[in-house]
């Protein structure tokens, strides 16, 4: 079987340089991994590099706290989408789902998923930071508001992907949406597990060394 497709290949990094980023786009190019997942300012960067190819670009929105305002992050996939972005991973309002207020999480990521259109929407839960009552409340508000994909993990909180954090979100969202796996996966063996337990997209930076495994 093929995984190329199930990568969102991934730098994230601040202090991320141009060389980076165009290492970063090569390499998609060559795996032609699903997606190059980049901050923003690097969007129309990766878009001129990967020009002829079809992977996409993905970026990260209220990035790594969640803690904007609506607005703020409205507008900002809104612009990402204007400079290139295909997909657009957006972080929840952690403070908000800890609070168990459900119906701010939903109309934030209503707004968000209305100012970019027919794009793909994930969205990030930072499971690390919720109880699974948490988690399970989280993915339902993400797909009540029309969101594509959920996802576990920014990569920067205390914790990443765990495979049974993906079979709850599977078996919360069901099985047409999409549900995205990131945080901490370095081999082979742990993309498997994750995609047994339910996703069917990985956000790693590893992506090249995993697909050169034996």
């Amino acid at each position: 079987m093929k995984y190329n497709k199930f990568f969102d290949h991934t730098c994230l990094k601040a202090d991320a340089t141009l060389d980076d980023i165009t290492k970063l786009c090569q390499e998609a190019k060559e795996y032609d991994f699903m997606t190059v997942c980049v901050n923003p300012f690097y969007v129309p960067v990766c878009k001129k590099l990967l020009e002829g190819s079809d992977v996409k670009v993905c970026t990260v929105i209220g990035f790594p706290l969640g803690q904007m305002t609506p607005k703020a992050k409205a507008f900002e996939a809104k612009n990402a989408v204007s400079l290139g972005a295909d997909e657009v991973d957006m972080v929840q309002n952690i403070a908000m789902a800890k609070e168990h207020d459900f119906k701010f999480v939903e109309k934030e990521i209503r707004q968000v998923k209305a100012a970019i259109g027919e794009k793909t929407l994930k969205v990030i839960l930072e499971n690390c930071y919720l109880t699974k009552n948490e988690i399970v409340y989280s993915c339902k508000a993400a797909k009540a508001a029309g969101a594509d994909f959920v996802k576990t993990s920014t990569g920067f909180g205390s914790g990443g992907a765990t495979v049974e954090d993906v079979a709850l979100m599977r078996e919360t969202v069901g099985p047409l949406m999409g549900v995205k796996a990131a945080g901490g996966i370095h081999n082979k063996q742990q993309m498997l597990e994750l995609l047994a337990a339910g996703a069917n997209r990985i956000g790693c930076s590893h992506s090249v060394a995993i697909m050169n495994e034996k």
